[in-house]
């Protein structure tokens, strides 16, 4: 599903010389596979997402997502493939003027999906989540625990190939943490590749699986 081949990426800011803010990272994730992303801050773990999810290219070395050589591909092929990655990203990225019922029903109604399956599907989710009474508020009407989890609805309600989780349990309580844990288990063990990236040694400690641990831009562990 994922391969990365001795990456670097490169940041530009302002007229200053670009930095390198990811050195020669090499690891693989099988299809079905779960990954935590583990580092203090700053150690690159956002970056990262940002090439998995196709935000940035790598700046040097080779990455495959699915099969498809993203260093190479033409820009015009990678919208479809980025479709079928859902994102939690660690600021929401909720649409505003969009309520929750309607945030979480975007990526379906950008594929396509007809209405009466959206609307089923996606009040399955809210409910699922906690949010049955919460439909119709819009992102400024919620809390940052509430918020967090219309985004994770949003991201896995196409069940995608890939799921990328930025920090996903950050502003939730312990209970709302392992509810939140078995709704990606179960859509790891249905086939979804998962990397989730968290500061949280008890979560992980509850949750053991491999570990893709970072350091200061450099791949320190894979296992």
């Amino acid at each position: 599903m994922i391969r990365f081949e001795d990456v670097g990426l490169r940041y530009r800011t302002g007229n200053d010389t670009p930095t390198e803010v990811l050195h020669d990272i090499t690891f693989q994730v099988p299809e079905g596979g779960f990954r935590w992303l583990m580092g203090p801050s700053g150690a690159g773990k956002t970056s990262l997402m940002r090439m998995i999810y196709l935000a940035v290219r790598p700046t040097r070395g080779r990455l495959f997502i699915q099969g498809t050589d993203i260093v190479r591909a033409e820009r015009r092929s990678l919208p479809r493939l980025r479709r079928r990655i859902g994102v939690v990203f660690q600021d929401f990225r909720l649409l505003p003027h969009l309520n929750a019922f309607d945030n979480v029903a975007l990526p379906l109604r950008i594929a396509g999906r007809p209405e009466g399956q959206i609307r089923a599907d996606v009040a399955e989710m809210l409910r699922w989540v906690g949010l049955a009474a919460k439909f119709e508020s819009h992102p400024h009407q919620l809390s940052g625990g509430e918020q967090q989890r219309v985004a994770i609805a949003r991201a896995v309600i196409g069940r995608p190939m890939l799921l990328l989780a930025d920090e996903p349990t950050g502003n939730l309580d312990d209970t709302q943490a392992e509810r939140l844990m078995q709704l990606f288990h179960e859509l790891n063990r249905l086939g979804t590749t998962a990397i989730v990236a968290t500061h949280n040694d008890a979560l992980v400690a509850r949750h053991p699986a491999r570990a893709l641990r970072l350091d200061h831009g450099r791949l320190i562990a894979d296992g």
